[in-house]
């Protein structure tokens, strides 16, 4: 079967008197599917008592096989032993799995097993099984709650007692009541029991319906015993252990049975409490049956014989008052923080300090966030960073060390990110020639949060010696609500530990929140807690810059201007017969280029100078703020996001432009301000065209002119007067004014 577990250790956690007949026979098929002798389905079905019948078993045995339909496996009692409290195997178990958290297990060491001393167990001098019956009842539940208790015993073939199903009806008040009036005998009472194989107690409430973990109504204890070590040691560390216990029974042979207060809501957290239980008990020297963890699981019932000893309370409400002190005493005693240091012990012999990754920004084994607006290119910025470490060259002007880089790609598909990386490399004319110190690692539609990628990535990393891992983009895998500080700072703990596991940089990428970003500081405009802004030690953060107009087409312009001067040059054309203002302005440098380069270069020119102004007029404008802790501030850097790479402003066009934002109401009424301004120009010029057009001859009239703008001739009359002109009296012509 897929599980690969010994079916029979599972048939433990599955009582058959608990289940109908087709539940029943379904576990027979699943043993027969996975090749299990008869006999195994016969020892688990004699639990049964009242319903085992000898040969019955081996009768139906014989049927399974001979039906259509889907076949019973192995996972069917699978499900069975988990839903009846059965968990696969957990750390404490087995070596620890890449999907396991790091940094959770702590070493959680109380009891010094070296020095532990032996605690004995002491008979109650007089016996009184009705009174350890009713202590026993009072202790764990409240009057009006079911008990579920067992009297009844069978035998199977190794000459072991094993309980039947038992009662699961009557209320803890109900049987204190009738044990106090039975003189003595409390088989009146509950049942008479064996006294070679004793009796036993549930130690949860139940509902009344049944025995089954859904039965539970209150999860309210748990059962740690141990079989195979000495009554005196196992006394000594439950008690050195602080355990919240109820009560503590001796079962009557080889274990102490210690009911101890969890608490917990629901039987999710009731596994989760379990097992935090039994991790400690484990790690502090208690050798632990983990065939107990259901909550409906049967412990012994004080009061009563077994194979001529007392099944008898030891103590009662010791250790901790509650499940809660308990985990806060032992958290507070495992901290697994370092110590506090002398700084008069290391004056003199200070560490050495990690050595910068990015010159001036940042330190090999620390944190970078590169926080921005969508469409910043922090993708490609961070591609940019990747390169310039692998090749150990310049990022934005600051120097990279050299070495190995891992890129996590969670919001690209492969080809995608592939022909990035080579896009940048082109654009960034940059000869790859360490490629071999780039790792990617694609993970789109595979993504997990942080919590669970951070072991993944720690295991495929361990061995590769990067300097830098780039994590983009990280809202892929938050964990929790990135509002939430608490939240977040454990998101960010994940990076910490990817660090110190790796001893390499974690570099990652975040959005900015919502609004307005340019009257807020750096590193208040990443979306979500500040927790992430003050969490990295390089905060890099990316605000767009609006240009204005003018200096945009003065960047357009200038560069058709070099355009077509290499096209010249190109021709050998002396470009000292020409002005500086023949060279820089373009309509004339266009002029020279239409009447001196011949007329099959004319097509390839305009392509390329329709080129230019498609992308000058995608560029955006960038300026690059940072927040360091080992670093001191560095000047603002001024780009252009030149697709599909940053570039830096080299003419420093942008250094005076703000990055204050206008309230949208301002905004609104500069753009209706400048529409108008735009129209009023728009209509200056089809006046003046028309004047020129219907004065070829002579100067228009009025008429004329109305006639040719489709207007009025009032609205004429008021184009002269707005526009500099006059009518002339003498012939009623409109002319231009002279100043």
């Amino acid at each position: 079967m897929e599980h690969n577990l010994d079916l029979t250790q599972l048939l433990d956690y599955i009582d058959p008197s608990a289940l109908d007949y087709q539940q029943w026979a379904n576990v027979g098929m699943a043993l027969k599917e996975e090749g299990y002798a008869c006999a195994v389905w016969e020892d688990w079905s004699r639990r049964d008592r009242a319903r085992y019948h000898e040969g019955e078993c081996e009768k139906k045995w014989r049927t399974f096989g001979n039906y259509s339909g889907a076949r019973v496996t192995g996972g069917t009692i699978y499900q069975m032993a988990k839903e009846n409290g059965w968990l696969p195997q957990t750390k404490e178990d087995c070596a620890l799995d890449w999907d396991d958290q790091i940094g959770g297990d702590r070493d959680y060491v109380i009891v010094d097993k070296a020095y532990i001393e032996s605690r004995e167990i002491s008979e109650p001098e007089y016996f009184d099984p009705v009174s350890e019956i009713t202590t026993y009842l009072e202790t764990l539940f409240s009057p009006d709650e079911n008990v579920g208790y067992v009297t009844e015993s069978w035998q199977n073939e190794k000459g072991k007692w094993l309980p039947t199903k038992g009662s699961y009806d009557r209320t803890a008040g109900e049987l204190i009541r009738q044990l106090n009036k039975c003189k003595g005998d409390i088989g009146s009472v509950l049942g008479d029991y064996n006294p070679e194989a004793g009796a036993w107690i549930r130690f949860n409430p139940l509902d009344g319906k049944g025995v089954k973990n859904e039965n539970v109504t209150e999860y309210r204890y748990a059962l740690v015993e141990s079989d195979n070590m000495d009554l005196e040691r196992q006394n000594a560390i439950l008690r050195e252990l602080e355990l919240p216990i109820a009560i503590l029974v001796y079962s009557g042979k080889k274990s102490i049975h210690a009911i101890v207060k969890v608490d917990a809501p629901d039987f999710k957290e009731y596994q989760k409490r379990v097992d935090y239980l039994y991790n400690i008990c484990l790690k502090n020297g208690m050798s632990i049956d983990r065939q107990n963890k259901n909550p409906s699981r049967l412990s012994r019932l004080p009061g009563v014989m077994r194979n001529g000893r007392k099944q008898f309370i030891i103590d009662k409400e010791i250790g901790k008052s509650s499940w809660e002190e308990w985990v806060e005493w032992i958290e507070a005693a495992n901290d697994d923080l370092p110590e506090p240091e002398s700084m008069a012990a290391v004056w003199d012999h200070l560490p050495e300090l990690s050595p910068p990754l990015i010159g001036n920004v940042l330190r090999q084994g620390h944190k970078m966030l590169l926080a921005g607006p969508s469409k910043a290119g922090k993708s490609y910025a961070l591609i940019e960073l990747c390169i310039s470490i692998a090749e150990g060259k310049e990022w934005f002007g600051f120097p990279c060390a050299q070495g190995r880089v891992m890129y996590v790609n969670l919001e690209l598909d492969r080809a995608s990110c592939l022909h990035r990386f080579k896009d940048v490399y082109t654009a960034l004319h940059m000869q790859p020639k360490a490629l071999e110190n780039i790792d990617i690692w694609n993970l789109r539609g595979n993504s997990v949060p942080m919590d669970k990628l951070a072991p993944k990535l720690i295991r495929r990393a361990s061995k590769k010696d990067y300097i830098a891992i780039v994590i983009d983009p990280i809202y892929k895998i938050i964990t929790g609500d990135e509002n939430s500080a608490d939240q977040m700072s454990y998101f960010c703990n994940q990076f910490d530990k990817v660090c110190t596991e790796l001893g390499c940089a974690v570099i990652y990428c975040h959005h900015h929140s919502k609004g307005a970003q340019g009257g807020k500081r750096s590193m208040d405009r990443a979306s979500g807690s500040g927790v992430f802004a003050r969490d990295p030690d390089a905060l890099l953060d990316l605000i767009e810059l609006e240009v204005p107009e003018e200096v945009s087409r003065q960047q357009t312009e200038r560069e058709i201007c070099n355009v077509c001067r290499k096209w010249l040059v190109r021709f050998n054309i002396d470009l000292k017969e020409y002005s500086q203002d023949d060279l820089l302005v373009t309509d004339r440098i266009v002029d020279i280029c239409r009447d001196r380069l011949p007329e099959t270069t004319l097509d390839r020119l305009r392509e390329e100078i329709y080129q230019v102004r498609q992308k000058y007029k995608a560029r955006t404008a960038w300026r690059i703020e940072g927040t360091l802790r080992e670093f001191p501030r560095f000047d603002p850097l001024n780009l252009w996001f030149d697709y599909p790479v940053h570039v830096a402003d080299a003419d420093g066009v942008l250094k005076d432009i703000s990055t204050e934002e206008k309230p949208p109401w301002q905004k609104a009424v500069d753009k209706r301000k400048n529409n108008a301004e735009k129209n009023k120009k728009s209509k200056r010029l089809k006046f003046e065209n028309a004047v020129n057009f219907c004065g070829m001859d002579k100067a228009p009239t009025l008429q004329e002119l109305a006639e040719y703008l489709s207007v009025e001739v009032r609205t004429v009359r008021n184009y002269v007067k707005e526009y500099g002109y006059y009518i002339d009296k003498n012939d009623g012509t409109v002319k231009k004014s002279e100043n």
